[in-house]
């Protein structure tokens, strides 16, 4: 699909001038209440709203949250502008020259000297984000905030990318038979705050398997949420047929139907 400029340039700025007006007096009560810390549970709902539109492959969708998380970009670039700490044209002309900055074998006259490895180009990305950040230490820059599969990984890839990583799969799986058997030492013990701390090397560790097999681990976690909450409602269903309810009914009982739906649905 080709790129029309006019059509996309006017559509941005039309969208600017409905939040404008909105802010405005005269303008929508609600939009002008709010504050960038205000808006930052709507804005993480519409990225989480894309991801899931992603994953289910809903194209129109896609098309409609995307579009909403452009709302939120400009709220905040707004909510900037009105006090008078910069602009949005400021930001778009950040991203774009930090990309050509950071893609020299892209943009770069002399092309043919540059790398073509996406390993070193991703090296080469992470070295120059750190020198530009002035960043003192290595795994700096990974908000807090993220949920904490994706943290760990982004950690995990942070200290790769300056070789401080297995080379083979082996030793990973190792690693995690090795955690998961502190853990079970751990529990044993009845030490709850040993437990807490070997839970999470586990976790940690299978975070670091995920990404030797270039799995997304919040990706793989979603999808095996949202299995177990067909199977068990299939239990339910079973079991409503018969007149019961899960709390009135054994262990046995819906084990016994879960390995049955587990069957029908891999089958």
């Amino acid at each position: 699909m080709a790129i029309n400029k006019k059509q996309t340039a006017d559509a941005f700025l039309e969208l600017l001038e409905i939040v404008r007006r909105l802010r405005a007096p005269g303008g929508c009560s609600w939009d002008q209440k709010q504050t960038p810390e205000s808006l930052i549970p709507y804005l993480l709902e519409e990225t989480y709203e894309i991801i899931e539109a992603i994953e289910k492959g809903e194209i129109e969708s896609l098309k409609e949250e995307l579009g909403d998380l452009c709302l939120h970009i400009l709220f905040q670039a707004e909510l900037a502008r009105e006090r008078g700490q910069f602009d949005i044209s400021e930001s778009l002309r950040h991203i774009s020259d930090k990309l050509i900055r950071r893609h020299p074998q892209v943009f770069n006259n002399n092309k043919s000297k540059q790398s073509t490895n996406d390993m070193d180009m991703h090296t080469s990305w992470e070295a120059n984000k750190q020198k530009e950040k002035q960043r003192e230490n290595i795994l700096d820059g990974v908000p807090k905030n993220l949920p904490a599969l994706v943290r760990a990984r982004r950690i995990q890839e942070k200290a790769a990318n300056v070789g401080f990583d297995w080379k083979k799969l082996a030793p990973v799986l190792d690693k995690i038979d090795e955690e998961v058997t502190e853990l079970k030492e751990a529990v044993a013990l009845k030490n709850q705050v040993n437990i807490k701390d070997e839970l999470g090397d586990v976790l940690f560790s299978l975070v670091n398997l995920s990404r030797f097999l270039d799995i997304n681990p919040e990706d793989a976690l979603r999808k095996t949420i949202l299995k177990f909450e067909i199977r068990f409602s299939q239990v339910e269903k079973e079991l409503k047929k018969k007149g019961k309810h899960p709390t009135d009914s054994t262990l046995e009982e819906m084990d016994k139907i879960w390995n049955s739906v587990k069957k029908k649905t891999r089958a």
